[in-house]
């Protein structure tokens, strides 16, 4: 674990490394001691700001949360057929989920265990609930095949599009992966993932011509 330096301290900084955390240890497992020692500051200077560990973990959570609903809102997401905004809203998924990979590794790794918890899982079932409405209106239309159940293909799409987060490692500026120290894919470009992605889905959703 890197640690943060005092000096470039702030709470956007804070919160990073408390994600970071929280994935390596568990969000169980993390106390605010092991948060202190990673951040390189004193506990009463994290309470100074948060209340603790919890609040921490819904600012990260909140923070993938927004950045999913927000896809939801976006025009594309809204206007042209069914199956044109769900290619669209797949491919921004892919797209946050690479952009803010740490915050959204944690969001799937909640387990309900506290009220954020609860809170948090209850969301992600929201947008998971949108998304299938979106391919079951697809399946109305006509663009997309019927011979596979909706509540069944969105469980796919979503476990491909989720699955990224245990494999993918975005390259630092050397051309090397990120300093995580995680093993993984790295050096597909995110352009590279998000058509794969959409090339994937889609040729198995699309009806034959």
């Amino acid at each position: 674990m890197t640690t943060a330096k005092r000096d470039t301290y702030t709470p956007e900084t804070l919160l990073s490394v408390a994600v970071q955390v929280f994935i390596e240890r568990g969000y169980d497992g993390t106390s605010m001691e092991h948060l202190s020692k990673a951040a390189g500051i004193s506990k009463s200077s994290i309470y100074h700001h948060v209340t603790g560990k919890e609040e921490l973990l819904r600012r990260a959570v909140s923070r993938a949360l927004d950045e999913l609903f927000g896809i939801l809102d976006e025009e594309h997401a809204r206007v042209g057929t069914a199956a044109e905004r769900l290619e669209y809203v797949v491919r921004r998924m892919v797209e946050v989920l690479m952009a803010e990979l740490p915050y959204v590794t944690l969001l799937l790794r909640v387990r309900g265990n506290t009220g954020t918890e609860r809170w948090a899982l209850e969301r992600r079932r929201e947008f998971d609930h949108r998304v299938a409405a979106l391919l079951k209106d697809a399946a109305a239309e006509g663009d997309v095949r019927a011979d596979v159940g909706v509540r069944l293909a969105t469980r796919l799409v979503f476990g491909m599009i989720n699955s990224i987060v245990e494999w993918y490692r975005p390259e630092g500026p050397d051309g090397r992966s990120d300093a995580s120290g995680a093993s993984g894919v790295s050096g597909a470009g995110e352009r590279e993932v998000v058509d794969a992605v959409a090339r994937l889905v889609f040729g198995g959703l699309r009806k034959a011509s």
